[in-house]
């Protein structure tokens, strides 16, 4: 059996087709006819019909051809690749589901850096109809400083604004806060794909007499690199290549990395692990939740806080990993994991194709439904950890960038007598979402990236299928005066609830 495999595995490896990433003479977001683009929209759609487990999941068949068809029936003209882009993530909004989301094309993606644009000034915070002034990058601007809140752009309430900017982006369902925190990361960048650039913008906002008042500001225009032809910089280079001794090593380079990826604090006042995890992806993260656990029973910790407000998911076996070591009891990770169809009617357009062929064709099997089962999720249970396993306080910290694996993690251990799960919604759903295996579909013409999600994930088919993500135990939502003052007023709840707990505890 293996060697068949292997047999297959080599003749596939050796004549699956390859998508073209050529874009012989790209000029930077260019145009596009009108004919040429519709037939990308038209081949999109195909491609999700025949492969797209959930594409009619939240929003019915019909809705869906309506909004392709007034997709297609919207390009009268020429449109270059950011217009077109717009038009096609419109669409794939309508879809809700947060892994089927559109990229720019490679040769869009990399000349994109050597381009200094223009740009909106401000950075926000968003959340409902909210918009409060993160940074601004005209740091002497003495009025829209961090911690201001705004009211309106050019005319627009901070809701149009908003909704303008929601319709292109995907989420899980009706998980809106997904959204925001997109925007939270980069509102310069999505503000100018969606309305583009004006000369100046009549900002309202609240003034710190808390009455509305207006201003006007202008564009940020990065400056423009200076070329050097005193020599300076040469001799600086050569002056900081002998100072050794201020220059990281490859090893502080590379713990400087994981670093970014997960840590651990243990707060001895309050007797507390702080662990921050940004990604179930890289990051040597076996070895340090190994490490972590074995190092929090040894000090005999009491509570265990696991920040996951900047995890958007990565590998299910890690994220499973990390519940093994909290769970009370034993978990499996989904009810149903089905795909619709295990071949690739349009493998012409999809990157890697084989690579997703080869496991859902000798590990996943056809049922009753007519549908292809990934059975080892559906039915494996996983054990949780005898050595090391913590039995404490669990505080779990979510926020609308928490998705994917990490959102299953936190609904393994939701409902827990010993966890709470602080924050906000989670932009991954709780019911489920589509997932697991994630091929590139790239459009022949206008080369755009459209992920596509191979297999439906219903973690537990006992939940209400709403299109909400988790709902923590405790909301506790932003705030512009804590974003003003800098603090994380969710880590300061929880230092609370850990110092109550205490002393009801000791007051017994």
């Amino acid at each position: 059996m293996k060697a068949s495999v292997a047999v297959i595995l080599l003749t596939l490896f050796a004549f699956a087709s390859c998508v073209s990433s050529r874009q012989i003479g790209y000029t930077f977001n260019q145009k596009y006819s009108a004919a040429e683009l519709k037939e990308d929209v038209v081949l999109l759609k195909k491609i999700l019909e025949a492969n797209h487990p959930s594409l009619y999941w939240y929003t019915p068949k019909d809705s869906m051809d309506y909004y392709f068809a007034n997709a297609i029936n919207s390009i009268k003209d020429s449109l270059t690749e950011i217009q077109f882009r717009n038009t096609v993530s419109s669409v794939i909004s309508k879809i809700r589901c947060g892994h089927t989301s559109v990229r720019f094309s490679k040769a869009f993606t990399k000349l994109s850096e050597k381009h200094r644009y223009p740009q909106f000034p401000l950075y926000f915070k968003v959340w409902d109809d909210s918009l409060v002034v993160l940074g601004n990058t005209f740091q002497r601007d003495s009025l829209l400083k961090r911690g201001t809140i705004v009211t309106s752009i050019n005319g627009k309430t901070n809701r149009q604004l908003l909704d303008g900017m929601f319709d292109i982006i995907s989420t899980d369902g009706y998980s809106n806060n997904y959204k925001n925190q997109v925007l939270s990361n980069n509102f310069p960048a999505w503000y100018r794909t969606v309305y583009g650039l004006d000369s100046q913008y009549t900002i309202k906002y609240i003034d710190s007499l808390g009455k509305e008042a207006t201003t006007v500001i202008k564009n940020f225009t990065p400056a423009k690199p200076v070329k050097d032809t005193s020599g300076i910089k040469d001799t600086l280079k050569k002056v900081f290549a002998t100072q050794v001794q201020f220059r990281p090593t490859r090893k502080q380079r590379r713990q400087e990395k994981l670093f970014a990826k997960r840590s651990m604090q243990i707060d001895t006042s309050i007797n507390t692990a702080y662990i921050r995890i940004t990604s179930f992806n890289g990051g040597r993260l076996r070895r340090f939740f190994r490490r972590s656990f074995k190092e929090i029973k040894e000090k005999k910790v009491d509570n265990i806080v696991i920040d996951l407000r900047e995890n958007g998911g990565g590998n299910v076996a890690l994220s499973t990993k990390l519940a093994k070591y909290l769970a009370s009891k034993p978990f499996k990770n989904g009810d149903t994991v089905a795909a619709i169809n295990r071949t690739f009617p349009y493998k012409k357009h999809i990157h890697d194709w084989w690579m997703y062929w080869v496991p859902m064709n000798f590990f996943a099997h056809k049922q009753a439904d007519g549908r292809i089962h990934y059975r080892y999720y559906e039915k494996h249970f996983f054990k949780p950890k005898t050595n090391n396993h913590f039995d404490g306080n669990v505080y779990l910290v979510q926020g609308g960038v928490t998705f994917s694996a990490s959102t299953m993690f936190i609904s393994t251990l939701k409902g827990q007598s010993n966890v709470t799960v602080v924050g906000e919604e989670t932009g991954g759903g709780y019911y489920g979402n589509t997932a697991m295996h994630l091929p590139t579909i790239e459009l022949p013409v206008s080369h755009l990236k459209v992920v596509l999600p191979m297999y439906r994930l219903v973690m537990d088919s006992t939940r209400t299928k709403n299109g909400r993500g988790i709902i923590p135990d405790i909301y506790i939502p932003p705030s512009s005066v804590a974003i003003k003052k800098g603090v994380d007023i969710k880590l300061q709840r929880i230092r609370q609830l850990i110092l109550d707990r205490k002393k009801a505890t000791t007051s017994k």
